[in-house]
């Protein structure tokens, strides 16, 4: 009989969506829209989709283990050396990759709560010690985790913008809270939503690493740029950091195809500056319908908004789902729905008015 330790006996699954197909196939409907998993509805860039197509004769290669050409656009474009970035088979593994580097059985790793789950997850399959704090007005309680911080501590995650939230901590804040970090801790912030911040205080956290600081970005091609069928992300931090976590990286982690795609993406600005467009209006749209409808929820600096379910929140996300919409139950009482196309938008509120009303 096999055994395995507690800890990995003990993690609560990451649980993802139904495919819509399938979906639809057991509730007998048609016409879903899908709106539970954060992703562009633009879709990928016209430029990514054209070198993608272009690619597939040659999967029979191996991809470039180094992602170089990737590597060295990323690095260019946020002005720093090639030896500072890694790429992951999206963000995840690269705070998997971090973990692993970094936590032994029984150290120390912080993060907030509601953030993203996949944090804990990692560190408890590491057998490493989840220090959790709650967050304040839906923000990381920045002073708070700074006071957890001991010698035992190795990683501070930080979601800004946050997941499940949609808020973000300020410049100030950031500062404060790393002046307060000491040596020995990587502070790893996770960025996967920074090109939607609209927020005049959004910090940029590659600027502690001109201080030096053990920072990791942590960012991805899944969200604005539409890929996330490709699984690309990247990291950057200092060439030391980078140099330990390439030695425990795969070396064929990121695939042709969205390394190609996420090169052809990255010079693709104007579908950028129109997805970002497109999200600032269909927030609105959802505030104004959220106002209407005397439902509260959280202002978002993300493409996705997380609000109070008037009603207990399984059974709305079960009422909606019959109707073909599928949005993100976060527990008893709240619900995240992605910003969609102005047309799902609009089916979404239409369902959601029809509950509420009923």
């Amino acid at each position: 009989m096999i055994t395995v330790s507690d800890n990995i006996k003990n993690i609560t699954p990451y649980v993802p969506g139904k495919p819509i197909e399938e979906l639809e196939r057991e509730l007998g409907i048609s016409g879903s829209i899908k709106l539970a998993s954060n992703e562009n509805p633009l879709g990928p860039s016209p430029k990514a989709m054209t070198a993608i197509k272009k690619a597939v004769e040659g999967l029979n290669r191996y991809p470039d283990g180094s992602g170089f050409y990737l590597s060295q656009a990323l690095a260019k474009k946020y002005g720093v050396e090639i030896s500072q970035v890694v790429l992951g088979n999206g963000s995840n593994e690269l705070i998997e990759l971090l973990v692993r580097t970094f936590v032994q059985p029984g150290d120390e790793v912080v993060s907030a709560d509601p953030s993203f789950v996949v944090y804990k997850m990692i560190t408890q399959a590491a057998s490493g010690v989840n220090v959790v704090v709650t967050c304040k007005d839906m923000r990381h309680d920045l002073d708070a985790m700074a006071e957890r911080i001991t010698p035992k501590t190795k990683i501070v995650f930080i979601a800004n913008p946050n997941n499940p939230t949609g808020t973000i901590n300020t410049t100030i804040e950031m500062d404060r809270f790393m002046s307060r970090v000491p040596d020995h801790v990587v502070v790893a912030v996770d960025e996967a939503y920074f090109e939607y911040a609209t927020h005049a205080d959004y910090p940029d956290s590659l600027d502690y690493l001109k201080e030096n600081k053990n920072v990791v970005a942590l960012r991805t091609f899944s969200k604005i740029y539409g890929l996330a069928g490709l699984r690309i992300g990247y990291g950057i931090t200092t060439a030391e950091i980078a140099e330990l976590l390439n030695k425990v990286r795969q070396p064929f982690n990121t695939n042709s195809l969205g390394q190609i795609g996420a090169l052809a993406a990255l010079s693709d600005r104007k579908h950028v500056e129109k997805s970002v467009a497109l999200n600032n209006e269909g927030k609105q749209f959802l505030y104004h319908s959220f106002q209407r409808l005397g439902v509260s929820y959280v202002p978002t600096e993300t493409n996705f908004i997380l609000f109070e379910s008037p009603r207990d929140a399984k059974e709305l996300y079960n009422a909606l789902l019959k109707t073909g919409v599928i949005i993100r139950p976060m527990g008893a009482k709240r619900l995240r729905v992605t910003i969609g196309l102005p047309e799902e938008n609009a089916r979404f509120v239409a369902e959601l008015e029809k509950i509420v009303k009923a």
